[in-house]
Formats: C-alpha cells, structure tokens, sequence
C-alpha cells in the first residue's frame, strides 16, 4: 500500500526522490521519508505527514547524493509519526531499507534478535527486516546481496525493498514478493530508478522491467543483475511504458478525481475501441479466440475482486447469466481463499483489479490456479501481477487512475465485461444477432451520452450537494443492473466525504433499512425506465410515505417520478445492460461536490490506499 522510490545514477538524487513520492502519494501519506548516501554516510530525513511536510522540514538544508531511497507511508505495523516512518537503519547505522508489505512473522524475528543483543527504535515490522539482514551479514560475514537473499529466505508475509548500505556506495538492491516493483533503466550509463509503479518513472525513461515475486535486483557500478532468492540468475524482461507524462497530471482540474470522472467518454472509448464491430458482429478479443472451446463448454463463471472492482463484478454477473446463460458466482477477494471454496478445472475464474496488485486478488487467483481452474483477468496496469498470473485477460484502458476513489476504472471495468459477456454469448450461441446488433451499437453511443450527463447534470449536483452535504447518513436502492451501481454510489460517498452511507437492493428496504428512514434521510432511487420501472415507482411511494428525502436518477423526459421527489437527475436513455455506465456518472459527481464542501481531502481520503497490496 505504500510507495517506495529509489535513484543510482550520474545526477542528484533528491529531486526525483521527492518528485516520485509526491506522485506515489495516492497509495500512502501517513508519513514520508528518504534517505540517501552522502560521504559514505547513510542521511535520513523524514517526517509523519504528507509528502509537503517533508519537504518542508528539509528547506534550507544542502542535501546532496547520487544514490537514495524515499518511501510514503500508509500505516500496518505502528502509528503514523515520526519515530515509525521509512527508511529505517540498521542496529549499527549501515543499512537503511524502505518497504511495501507486511512481514508477518516480524515479532518471531523480532524476540530472536532481541536476544541476541537488537535494540528497535520503532513499532513496525520493517525495522525487524533490516536488523535480520544486519544480523546475518555480520554472522555469516557474507556480501550484502547474499545477506539480503537469505534474510528474505526466512521472511513470511509480501515484500518489496529497496535497501541502501554505506559501505557499498555504488550498490542498491530491491526485491519483491506479493507486492509491486518496478526498474526504470535510465538514458544515462549506469542510471536506474525504482519504484512502486511507473508514475514517478515516465519522466525520466520509457524502459522498465518488473520484478516477478522472489526475485532481488543488485545494481552495482551501473549493472543489473537479477536473481531468484534460491540465487538462480534471470534475464530481465525490458519493456516500453505505453503511458504518457500528460496522463499523470491534473490537466488544470481542481482534482485528480474531477479529472478522472471527465475522462470517462474517452477511457470507455478506449476500452471498446478496436474491440468491436456493430455492422459485421464481431467482438474482437484475443482471449477470446485462444479460450473459445472453453467458452462454449463452461458449467460455472467466479469472480473474485475487491470493493469497487466487486461492484462491477456484480454488474457482471448480471450480464453473463443475461447474455451467456452461464451461472455466475462473485466473492470478495478478501473472503475467497478462507473459506474452502469448491473449485473445478473446468471453471473460469475472473479477476478484477484497477492496479493488478491487490493482495487478497492475488491470493485468490493463486488458490484458483492450484485447483486447475482456468483464470482470467480484467486489468488496468500493463505489467502489474494480475496479468502475469493469468492464463488470459484484458486490459480496461483506462489510463492512470490517480484519485484514490475510483471512477473511472469502474466504468472502464463494466465496459470490458460488457464486451466479454457478448463474446462469450456469441460463442454459445444463447444471443440473436438482432440484440447483439442493438447494444454493440448502443454501446459505441456510450461515450457521448456520457458526455451529455457530465455536461447537463453537474448544476443540479451541485444544488443536492449544498442541500445536503452536513447530513449523516444517505441511503442509495437500485434493482437489477443498478443495484450494484446504488453500492458503488454508496462506496464513493463513503469514501471521500466520510458521511454514513449504505446501497441496498430496492426491495429488500422493507427487510430493516426503512427502519432508519426519516424526514432526515435522503434516499438515493436509481428509477431508469425499464421492465422493472413501476417496482422502483412503488418504492419511492414507500420512502416518501414516511417523509424520506427522494433524489431520483431518472430516464430523461420521466415525469412520473419528478412528481415525487425532491430532485430528478436525468440520463439518457440506454439498453438497460449498459445502464451502468450512465447512471453511476452523477453519483459519482454527487460524493465530489459533497465532499468538496465538506472540506475533504478528495484525492487522499482519510486511512486509504489506492492500491490494496497486503491483507
């Protein structure tokens, strides 16, 4: 969950250090340090806070160095202050590391060293990491890589490190396992970054490699060398970064998050273009070509995802059990691998994640692979692990998603499995042409409808949002496809303004929640028109009997339902399996403006991660 960087080059390494955590704050900013090596001395600067108070603290001072690492902190293992930032040293002062992760049998190392004479400054795991690899560098009197490579050996839990040593000035060495890490080979001879993920390199360089887990990366003089932790050498993979630097950036937007939800009609472009072709009905995708056979026989779809990424496996549930006549099971992550779930090889296993990174994600597709299931991904981050693992996947195209609270991602996910779902009723034969014709081209009038609801909806948002940004608690209903986009709406609410939300299936109100309705109470009601329209009508009648506050997103023209409720959204008319992608827009504008003025942090909301990679 926490962003690390590191630099070993030719240039000075503090700018990039703090130019990189500031661009990896989105995944932690409970506290931020670096460390770098001036003199053949090890300098440790940090501070509990945001990236901005480090920077701060620093003012004035010359720091100098061609080698460091700088960390931005979102806390497991002890509270978020000083004392218990990144880097940390070593017992002796030689060693400072940086990590990502949770080692788990920390307090069992921990109690050993202790014994053997270790004094810990701070609460967390990490520090245990480094006074092991201290501890066995000076016992087996062995080199610094090889001291790394048999602490990690002893090591439980997901890692990545870089670490730095004073008395190998030219030498920086990372590792990883269960979280991500990423190598940019600098334009300069013997220049190198690391980092979380590729947002702090694009600047610099487009060739990177990604560490694959157990494996530990030695620069030394300007050379990398790749090892596995049983010390069997690799050949390191270099790619070219596909993202731009203009991609990372605000683009004159108050917030990333603003930015991300106006970027939709072209990141659900992106994810269907090249993809499909409404006049000749084809849905063109490579997995779907290698894994046709499979498609045609499958007995049972699971999906397995995490928070947002699990709303939109909700949606597609619904569009394969629609469209492919296929029975659809969607666990949390989170839960999947800790209940002994009965598993078949011939079951296909879909996981969803924005970052290709989240731990409990990552654990299930582990789970599913060792029961000879065939898995899938839906992924946003070329080279992350999800599309690593995989037999076959997809990638969504939604560009860098910065914010924290996902938006577009989603959009982009429910776009991909929209696509898949046809193309997988297309080769069961369970959809007529007729009806696969009508949404392939619905689906290409996406993007501008999209459009139209950004540019129609946000005045009256905004009326909503200043009537009822000091409530506590909201209640969002939604049937069929819009039941997942009432817990999304509720999530994004949640999230970034802190006020009390929950979604619901529109019918099961009366199984307690109306319990909770007052003339306090706004009630979001997802009432587009559809087959099931005069059910969401009555439910609405339910709330406003017992003075409930209605906000309705409604089918442009309703006029029904503006004789109930407070306020009407409307959204343009859709097959009501691409629903999603309209409806969630203004909910998602709602909780910005809500929590703009509510005086949120919207990019960075309070105890949150962007990318989920421990457990």
């Amino acid at each position: 969950m926490c962003g690390i960087v590191a630099y070993i080059g030719p240039n000075q390494a503090y700018n990039f250090l703090i130019k990189g955590l500031q661009r990896l704050e989105y995944r932690g900013y409970d506290s931020a340090g670096i460390a770098l090596i001036e003199n053949n001395e090890i300098k440790v600067y940090k501070e509990h806070g945001k990236v901005q108070d480090l920077v701060d603290k620093i003012n004035g001072k010359i720091i100098s160095g061609n080698i460091g690492i700088g960390h931005t902190r979102w806390a497991t293992h002890g509270e978020p202050n000083q004392i218990n930032a990144h880097p940390h040293l070593s017992g002796n002062g030689e060693l400072a590391v940086i990590h990502n992760g949770i080692i788990e049998n920390y307090a069992t190392l921990k109690e050993v060293l202790e014994k053997s004479g270790h004094v810990f400054k701070s609460d967390t795991d990490t520090e245990v990491l480094i006074h092991l690899i201290e501890e066995i560098k000076s016992q087996e009197n062995c080199s610094l890589f090889e001291a790394v490579r048999l602490a990690l050996n002893e090591v439980v839990g997901a890692y990545a490190i870089v670490i730095l040593s004073n008395n190998d000035p030219d030498t920086i060495i990372g590792a990883r396992k269960g979280s991500p890490l990423v190598i940019g080979i600098g334009n300069n001879v013997g220049e190198y970054f690391m980092a979380s993920d590729a947002t702090p390199i694009i600047e610099y360089t487009r060739k990177v490699t990604y560490l694959n887990d157990n494996e530990i990366a030695e620069i030394k003089k300007g050379q990398l060398v790749v090892k596995t932790i049983e010390n069997k050498e690799k050949t390191p993979f270099i790619q070219n970064l596909e993202i731009s630097l203009e991609a990372i950036e605000k683009g004159g937007f108050e917030h990333f998050m603003l930015k991300e939800i106006f970027e939709q009609p072209k990141s659900i472009h992106d994810s269907f273009r090249g993809r499909i072709d409404s006049k000749d009905l084809k849905i063109e995708m490579r997995s779907l070509n290698e894994f046709e056979n499979k498609i045609k026989n499958l007995k049972r779809i699971i999906i397995v995802a995490c928070g947002t990424s699990w709303h939109a496996g909700l949606v597609g549930e619904y569009l394969f059990e629609d469209f492919a006549r296929i029975p659809v099971e969607v666990e949390y992550a989170s839960e999947f691998r800790y209940r002994n779930p009965v598993l078949y090889p011939e079951d296909l296993v879909i996981a969803i994640s924005q970052s290709g990174e989240t731990a409990d994600t990552l654990a299930a597709l582990e789970l599913a692979k060792k029961s000879g299931a065939t898995v899938f991904g839906v992924c946003n981050v070329v080279g992350s692990s999800i599309p690593r693992m995989t037999d076959a996947g997809a990638y969504t195209h939604a560009g860098p998603e910065i914010g924290v609270a996902s938006t577009k991602a989603f959009t982009a996910q429910v776009t991909v499995l929209v696509l898949l779902a046809l193309g997988f009723a297309q080769r069961r034969g369970s959809i007529s042409d007729s009806k696969l014709r009508n949404i392939l081209q619905e689906m290409e009038r996406i993007p501008a409808k999209v459009d139209k609801v950004l540019k129609s909806s946000e005045t009256i948002i905004k009326e909503i949002s200043e009537k009822y940004y000091n409530v506590r608690n909201f209640l969002y209903l939604g049937r069929g496809y819009n039941f997942p986009v009432a817990l999304e709406g509720a999530l994004k609410l949640k999230e970034i303004s802190y006020i009390h939300a929950e979604g619901y299936p529109a019918a099961e109100m009366k199984h307690g929640p109306i319990a909770l309705i007052d003339e306090e109470m706004p009630v979001v009601v997802i009432a587009t028109q559809n087959e099931i329209y005069e059910k969401a009508l009555s439910n609405i009648q339910e709330v406003k009997a017992r003075k409930g506050k209605i906000i309705a997103i409604v089918t442009e023209n309703d006029e029904k339902v503006k004789n109930l409720a407070e306020f009407c959204i409307e959204i343009p008319e859709t097959e009501d399996a691409l629903a999603p992608l309209l409806s969630t827009i203004p909910l998602q504008l709602l909780s910005y403006h809500i929590a703009v003025l509510r005086g949120c942090n919207v990019d960075q909301p309070r105890n949150l991660a962007k990318s989920v990679t421990v457990e």
